[in-house]
């Protein structure tokens, strides 16, 4: 919406709302926390420098977590969050609340990092959104979450020897429960995506402009199920009436690497294969372009190869596990 805003307040000769990371950032991080854990998060100071690697490598605080970010063409950038502020975000996750007891006295794990990784996401990308039409997303744009260390020493063979923007926040968790710092370092020659200068739009489609975001902002958020099909198997109805426990069904067209996406009405929507991410069971859409097409009958578009033919139940003493040993 707040490019719609901009739009209008060109046509009204009214001066655009002021932007950039420093705005953007505090507002980012708010919202990341609210959406992920349901925390309240506020930044109570900002600030914003240029520092060469040299000058960042020292200022890491003793057992904070280092989240390496991956951005455009290559580019690292490093993500810090001092202990405090650490272990305010993983109260928040297991026991639903932050208390003001003192902060872990060991250095962040792995765990630690799967654990916040999805919220420093999010941040990140709310922060590019707010940045759409801002100079800024050059160098703030297009990082995410790729690693962490627990010690900053590897840091000066990780980054480039290039200045650095560096932000650096003060934060705020559950109303002062635990306070610290957030330090935010990118690349400040950015290499991203250049910003979307929004083009005056006439003063009577500024209604119907609005209520065109408003109304796609609704249809955007609602909840869209997936079910990931790995097989079909088609069974007369009798044998269906007749399945009991220790019934075995024989996927013989099953494929890992053919994994069939369907919306409610069963109908293929993309095509993919198993796989992991950071731990958890994924499907990697290869191309939605995949996905059969719309059948003209009533088989609701199944997908080739992802259907089998009628097929008898095996028995399942005629099973044979098979391995190496």
């Amino acid at each position: 919406m707040g490019v719609i805003r901009r739009k209008l307040a060109a046509v009204q000769g009214a001066p655009p709302e002021s932007g950039g990371a420093d705005k953007a950032w505090p507002l980012a991080l708010a919202r990341a926390a609210r959406d992920a854990m349901a925390l309240r998060l506020e930044v109570e100071k900002l600030d914003i420098q240029r520092r060469s690697l040299t000058e960042l490598l020292d200022m890491p605080p003793e057992r904070a977590l280092i989240a390496v970010l991956e951005g455009p063409a290559e580019g690292l950038g490093v993500l810090v969050i001092s202990p405090s502020i650490l272990a305010g975000l993983i109260e928040a996750q297991t026991v639903g609340q932050v208390s003001p007891r003192p902060e872990f006295a060991r250095k962040p794990t792995r765990t630690d990092a799967a654990m916040v990784a999805g919220m420093l996401d999010l941040a990140l990308e709310g922060m590019e959104s707010l940045l759409v039409a801002e100079d800024d997303l050059v160098w703030a744009g297009g990082f995410r979450y790729a690693s962490f260390l627990d010690d900053p020493r590897p840091l000066g063979l990780l980054l480039e020897d290039v200045p650095y923007r560096l932000v650096q926040a003060q934060i705020s968790l559950a109303g002062g429960m635990k306070t610290g710092s957030l330090m935010l370092a990118l690349p400040a020659d950015g290499r991203g995506r250049k910003p979307r200068r929004p083009d005056a739009v006439a003063p009577q489609a500024g209604a119907a402009l609005m209520f065109a975001a408003a109304m796609n902002e609704q249809v955007m958020a609602a909840d869209c199920t997936l079910e990931a099909v790995l097989a079909k198997v088609t069974l007369p109805l009798a044998a269906v009436m007749k399945l009991k426990v220790g019934d075995v069904l024989p996927l013989g067209t099953a494929a890992l690497d053919r994994i069939a996406l369907t919306g409610i009405t069963g109908q293929p929507v993309a095509v993919g294969r198993l796989g992991q991410n950071r731990g958890m069971r994924a499907v990697r859409v290869d191309t939605a372009s995949d996905a059969a097409p719309r059948s003209r009958g009533g088989d609701h578009g199944t997908h080739h190869g992802l259907m089998a033919e009628p097929m008898a139940m095996a028995d399942p003493d005629d099973l044979r596990l098979t391995g190496t040993g």
